[in-house]
């Protein structure tokens, strides 16, 4: 079987400098040498992404792992009930999260009476936003400040640059370019809520049991992508990589993202493994905010790492 008579795996990312090791797999012929070609598609947000997800329009999601967990519980805000079938099946890291806020606004406390965005008001990162503002003595449920759903991080930094609203949380390049422009990166999520597991490879079980080669390929071909953008002697070849597929990065941003993608203390999971306090971290804030309310410890329930 030649290259391009490989099978195709189809991967839906947002847009990101997260989407590195994936850019790197296929640049590097590392999916090709795992014995699979991966098709990209793009999702502008969550209730797109997972709506999809669940109708089986690609094989595997590259999306925050609380996605999978509230649409495991039908917790989801996309109208598509439980998804039981939905499954992380590798780690990749912690979605470099900051919260960026207007140049008028130097601290977090500042966002008192203002309006913050999320892509989706009840999974993925919002409930780190409000975890960081609640932290601050800002109660959403109390109306201390507005929250609407903005899309994406593109559609929530564009709106944020126009003015819409006063905060949103980033991560690289976006955080990057907003910094260069004049806004406020107040923190770091990390850094104000502990391990935090973000990015995950996620599939739906009837098709990974169906299709166990292809997503040990992947994982395998992932894992060996991020070990080969840790290398020093490889920077160089990476930020063309990178700024091969962002086009509108500039060579500063580029070399931002570097050092806060691969910073060896929150960057990228070397091992492509699940970040276990991270995790719980994950569901302690779902269980804080999610709705209905449960009480959510069971990591293995939202998980299937019999593939790597």
């Amino acid at each position: 079987m030649t290259k391009t008579d490989l099978p195709i795996v189809t991967v839906n990312v947002f847009p990101g400098g997260f989407n590195w090791g994936v850019y790197v797999g296929q640049d590097k012929g590392f999916f090709a040498d795992a014995g699979i070609a991966i098709e990209m598609q793009g999702t502008p947000n969550s209730v797109t992404q997972m709506t999809d997800f669940s109708q089986g329009k690609f094989d595997i999601a590259m999306t925050g792992v609380d996605n999978i967990v509230a649409y495991v519980e039908g917790q989801g805000e996309a109208p598509i009930g439980p998804q039981p079938e939905f499954a992380a099946v590798m780690g990749s890291d912690s979605s470099f999260l900051s919260l960026v806020a207007a140049p008028s606004i130097s601290k977090i406390e500042d966002l008192r009476g203002k309006t913050v965005s999320v892509d989706a008001a009840t999974t993925g990162y919002a409930f780190v936003l409000y975890e960081i503002l609640r932290r601050h003595g800002l109660d959403k449920d109390r109306g201390d400040y507005e929250v609407v759903r903005a899309g994406g991080m593109i559609q929530r930094w564009t709106a944020l640059r126009e003015g819409q609203h006063a905060a949103t949380l980033l991560s690289a390049p976006y955080n990057v370019v907003a910094k260069n422009a004049g806004f406020n990166e107040l923190v770091k999520a990390t850094d104000e809520i502990g391990p935090y597991q973000g990015n995950v490879a996620a599939v739906r079980r009837s098709w990974a049991n169906d299709n166990s080669a292809k997503v040990k390929a992947y994982i395998d071909a992932y894992r060996k992508s991020i070990a080969w953008l840790y290398e020093p002697k490889n920077r160089d070849e990476a930020l063309a990589i990178l700024r091969r597929h962002l086009p509108q990065m500039t060579g500063e941003m580029a070399e931002a993202s570097y050092v806060e993608l691969l910073d060896p203390s929150h960057g990228f999971s070397r091992t492509c493994e699940m970040d276990r306090p991270g995790f719980d971290c994950t569901l302690a804030l779902r269980s804080r905010y999610g709705l209905p309310k449960k009480e959510l410890t069971d990591v293995a329930k939202y998980c299937d790492l019999s593939f790597g």
